[in-house]
């Protein structure tokens, strides 16, 4: 016998011990569970736990074979019950509901041989409030053949156990808040990256910028380090990934191009103590789409000693940053040409004036003919025409050079470090793209009066524009006295 049967069995025989002992106690004779068991086992059951969930039935023939011969005032208190007869007058109130679930682990206990069983299990008190129990019971020394003798106490858990569910509650409400996010979420392990800037620190590097100059591969490393633990559904569906795995993996496909340089400012940031962080940043989904992202960076309460946890938060602003571009645009840009509009040219101006490349060749233009269409054909054919015109201009202009509309009827095209050859060359081009264009609108014809010049050197920009513009004022006469002598040989025949 061992110490803790001895314990029992003197609990048992001394039953002013039994009655004053500080847990609920109750001594109760199982024998005729222990007959019942036999029967089945003489009759082929081999597992008694899926006897009986198949047979829920019989848990309760198992429970009612159980006589209660006497329990102790703590449990008389604890039942809420007046004394023992009350007790067990009422025990169907306290034993219900899931209880014969838990008895079935109790039964299989015994049923494998062991004299002693624990269960964790739900009664309630004769005034119905729910008790969380730990059982505890044996099969008291000299019984062991019969079990007609079993010593169980029940210790009221019910405090630990609704701290326990609270516990689970709250996670599962922060599980549940990070899963179904309407944002991006990701939880990382940035530690390998405090480490690395700890070390480089510890060199006696006081400017990560500056060492980063030096220093670009550190960037990649501190990206090697990084390690995702977990990200949520939303993070999935953003980037068009099937599930984690296929994430995980693609990542170099998720973040390139502009992602490294915003890295290393974040790296900076966290360098110079800023463990929360807001910034705007690109990323693709996995079939390639660009996303404008702004993302939150924060090192989790606790975790600020080595970052070994850190949520980012995602945002799409996709819409909106492309939104601001075409405010943007519409800003810079005659949208009927689309082409740059004056606000841009005279910017640009002032640009060019400030910071070169020199020498700047400026082209002026002016779309002949647009009066006269406006009143004969109607403000659509006047429309067309200038619609032609940015055809032509936007197709032979490309950066550093840039055309603009500057009036009704007026174009500009701005060819920085450009000789006046070049430029030439230029309106060369344009005329024969004009022909060409011809040939596709053959209802209306489309012509430039141009006229060019080139900054000397101290020269303004201004002046130079004045020049170009004289110059191609001088075109549109030499324009329309040709059309003039044309109409004059025509009546003339």
């Amino acid at each position: 016998m061992n110490s803790s049967s001895s314990a029992a069995a003197a609990i048992a025989s001394d039953s002013g011990v039994f009655d004053l002992a500080p847990v609920a106690l109750w001594l109760e004779d199982y024998s005729g569970v222990k007959a019942l068991l036999e029967g089945w086992r003489r009759a082929g059951v081999t597992s008694l736990r899926d006897h009986l969930t198949g047979h829920p039935e019989r848990v309760r023939e198992c429970a009612s074979r159980i006589r209660i011969i006497k329990v102790n005032r703590k449990t008389l208190e604890l039942f809420a019950a007046k004394d023992v007869e009350h007790l067990v007058a009422n025990i169907g109130r306290v034993f219900r509901d899931d209880m014969l679930t838990t008895h079935i682990e109790e039964l299989a206990q015994l049923w494998d041989g062991k004299t002693a069983f624990t269960s964790n299990a739900v009664n309630y008190t004769l005034d119905g409030d729910r008790l969380d129990i730990q059982l505890k019971a044996t099969i008291l020394p000299g019984h062991e053949d019969d079990w007609s003798r079993v010593l169980l106490s029940t210790e009221d858990v019910t405090d630990r156990e609704q701290a326990r569910r609270r516990l689970v509650g709250s996670e599962n409400y922060a599980r549940g808040l990070f899963a179904h996010s309407p944002v991006s979420l990701w939880v990382e392990d940035f530690s390998g990256v405090k480490r690395l800037i700890d070390e480089v620190r510890m060199q006696g590097i006081t400017d990560l910028r500056v060492f980063t100059d030096v220093h670009e591969e550190f960037v990649s490393r501190c990206i090697s380090e990084i390690r995702i633990i977990d990200v949520n559904q939303h993070t999935l569906e953003l980037f068009g990934a099937p599930d984690k795995k296929t994430l995980l993996s693609s990542l170099p496909v998720v973040m390139r191009d502009e992602m490294e340089p915003c890295f290393r400012e974040q790296l900076i940031d966290l360098w110079n103590g800023k463990l929360f962080q807001q910034r705007e940043v690109v990323n693709y989904t996995l079939d390639g789409t660009k996303l404008n992202l702004l993302l939150q960076f924060s090192v989790f309460p606790d975790r600020e000693h080595d970052w070994s946890l850190v949520q980012i938060a995602l945002t799409d602003i996709t819409a909106r940053k492309k939104a601001e571009a075409y405010l943007e645009y519409l800003g810079s840009h005659d949208a009927l040409t689309k082409l740059c509009n004056r606000s841009f040219f005279a910017d640009e101006l002032n640009r060019l004036e400030r910071k070169g490349p020199w020498p700047v060749t400026i082209i002026m233009a002016d779309l002949n003919g647009l009066k006269a269409a406006n009143d004969e054909l109607g403000h659509a054919a006047g429309d067309q025409l200038l619609r032609r015109a940015g055809e032509v201009l936007n197709s032979i202009v490309d950066k550093p050079a840039r055309a603009a509309r500057i009036g009704g009827d007026e174009f500009a095209v701005i060819l920085p470090g450009t000789e006046r050859a070049e430029g030439e060359a230029m309106m060369k081009v344009i005329g024969d793209l004009i022909g060409i264009n011809n040939e596709f609108y053959t209802d209306l014809p489309l012509s430039l009066s141009m006229g060019i010049a080139t900054s000397e050197k101290g020269e303004r920009l201004e002046a130079v524009v004045k020049r170009a513009d004289l110059a191609m004022l001088e075109a549109k006469r030499e324009h329309y006295s040709q059309i003039e002598n044309d109409r004059r040989r025509q009546a003339a025949s």
